[in-house]
């Protein structure tokens, strides 16, 4: 079954080879696709042959495919496959898949699930739930190489001979001393090309970047992309070295943090699939409608306190929905440069203030651009000049108003510790629809006997 078929067929194709029982012909057909295509696949697939999918996949594929697919996903996916396999699967699972899996379970769930696992892997669990939700401890793992400060080049790279298992994670060596703590760091590279009699100590680099096990998962990330680690150690408040975290743990983070933004800022909350039950997406999304539509209510008592000036000038009821609609689509596009800005930069008072400023810029220019188109089309349309002036000039205001809205809130949300994401897309059309129909008829009242 070449990879390049289209999704659908290699779906309808999975599912008869499954109803045939023909699972030698299915483990093949599995076999031709990428990881994140068998969980597609998989999610694609009814519920009923979810058992029959997960049978045929080998160990190595199973795991791929369990990072692709979320929390609840992976863990009824491991009671399909039973406690013998679920036990490998996750000693397989790279630190922090494991911990993104166990994060929200509670420690019966998680003694339940990691029951069988061998004493060490239960050892080092239980050691990264120890540390706060979002840290670099719950991300880290403790499969890396260290070397003594007394060792020669020769005897550190005998030691790393006896550590092939670890292979994956030997980008870097890390230099310690007596008390365990880091002095320094090495490329296996390096390590390699130097002289066997010299000490690790005269080769070694000792201005290294690190992070500490309570540091943020948000700020390794920016760490690692602003730097270009393949790895980062990790210590605690005593400078032991407890553990690593490697680019590719931090990528799937970044992943799956883009994802969540992504729910928040479309005000859907946690996660909706295809497989959500009814009563849960609308259970999930009800908070959000609701309080909008109470704040929805204000742009209906606004247009009460105005009904004279519509009465007096029914026209101006046929720009209301562009103005309000523009307003809160800049602001929209303002609100993402902002998220976006937050996740990869570190944004200090100088930077926001940069930030602003620019957006203002951006506000007038958009606003003085369309202002004057929609003012002409107004003239044409209508055949009045006053009505042109009034709706150009309050698209004007709006859209450097909408704009530096959609900036300023989710800094002043990122400032109080809050997730500048719950700032979502409706939630700043709908307060720039408000300030938009404030501006646009207080505009039009004092302009009333000239529209008349």
């Amino acid at each position: 079954m070449p990879v390049t078929r289209n999704r659908d067929d290699v779906s309808r194709a999975i599912i008869q080879l499954i109803k045939d029982g023909n699972l030698e012909s299915l483990k093949k057909a599995i076999g031709e696709l990428e990881p994140a295509e068998v969980a597609a696949q998989y999610k694609r697939l009814p519920l009923k042959r979810h058992t029959t999918f997960l049978e045929v996949l080998d160990k190595k594929t199973l795991v791929h495919m369990l990072g692709y697919l979320s929390k609840n996903e992976q863990l009824r996916a491991l009671d399909l496959v039973g406690p013998v396999r679920s036990t490998e699967l996750l000693e397989e699972m790279k630190g922090e898949d494991l911990s993104y899996l166990l994060s929200d379970l509670s420690d019966k769930q998680v003694e339940k699930l990691i029951a069988d696992l061998r004493h060490e892997e239960k050892r080092n669990i239980r050691q990264r739930r120890k540390y706060p939700k979002y840290s670099a401890g719950r991300i880290m793992t403790t499969r890396y190489v260290w070397i003594h400060q007394s060792y020669t080049v020769e005897k550190a790279i005998e030691k790393l001979k006896h550590y092939e298992a670890f292979a994956h994670y030997l980008n870097y060596v890390y230099i310690i001393n007596d008390e365990k703590q880091l002095i320094g760091v090495l490329s296996y590279r390096d390590l390699l090309l130097a002289q066997a009699d010299s000490n690790v100590t005269e080769i070694m680099e000792t201005g290294l970047a690190k992070v500490l096990d309570t540091t943020d998962q948000g700020d390794v990330a920016k760490m690692i992309g602003r730097f270009d680690f393949v790895s980062l150690p990790v210590v605690n408040e005593e400078n032991v070295l407890v553990g690593i975290i490697r680019t590719d743990e931090v990528l799937d983070l970044v992943v799956r943090e883009a994802n969540k933004d992504i729910e928040m800022l479309f005000a859907s909350g946690k996660s909706i699939d295809f497989h959500t039950k009814p009563v849960v997406a609308a259970y999930r999304r009800l908070p959000w409608l609701i309080l909008l539509l109470l704040i929805g209510l204000v742009s209906g008592s606004i247009i009460s306190k105005f009904e004279a000036t519509l009465e007096a000038v029914v026209a101006l009821a046929f720009f209301m929905p562009m103005i309000a609609g523009m307003t809160g689509n800049t602001g929209t596009q303002s609100l993402a440069v902002v998220v976006r800005g937050l996740v990869s930069e570190d944004l200090d008072m100088k930077k926001s203030l940069r930030l602003v400023f620019r957006e203002l810029i951006v506000g007038v220019i958009l606003g003085v651009v369309c202002g004057a188109a929609i003012a002409v089309i107004a003239y044409i349309w209508q055949g009045s000049f006053t009505l042109g002036l009034v709706v150009g000039s309050s698209l004007v205001a709006t859209l450097i108003i909408g704009t530096i809205a959609g900036t300023v809130i989710p800094l002043i949300l990122n400032k109080f510790k809050v997730d500048p994401a719950v700032a979502s897309g409706p939630l700043i059309t709908t307060i720039n629809d408000i300030l938009s129909l404030l501006i646009y008829f207080g505009i039009a009242t004092m302009f009333i006997s000239k529209l008349m």
